[in-house]
């Protein structure tokens, strides 16, 4: 199976794992090119938009000890790939499993200060 073939399949897979998102992010790799395709409403949105600039100011390279990012993610969590849709798709698996939604991680965050 070709890489590109394989990263497809992986994508697919992936993406009917995630909650729903708005908003394509595109990463290339040397032969294969992977999209993360969200497709939040737009309450949603805007809470994870507030939480990023909370966390980062938008930042995708902001760094703090072992948290980076935009939204501030433990780089273990990150596996290594800091490129922008691995970030996106892992802010949304993370904010999906532990709150359910990303405006109860608002509610959160409003509350303790941290996501």
């Amino acid at each position: 199976m070709k890489l590109k073939t394989f990263f497809m399949v992986i994508v697919m897979v992936v993406s009917m794992a995630l909650p729903s998102a708005t908003g394509v992010i595109s990463t290339t790799t040397a032969d294969a090119s992977v999209k993360y395709v969200c497709t939040l409403t737009k309450k949603e949105k805007r809470a994870k938009a507030w939480i990023a600039r909370k966390e980062s100011g938008g930042n995708y390279r902001a760094r703090n000890g072992r948290y980076y990012g935009k939204y501030q993610l433990t780089v273990s969590m990150l596996h290594g790939d800091y490129s922008k849709s691995n970030q996106e798709k892992t802010a949304d698996k993370y904010a999906h499993n532990r709150y359910g939604s990303w405006q109860r991680a608002k509610r959160h965050w409003l509350g303790y200060g941290w996501f």
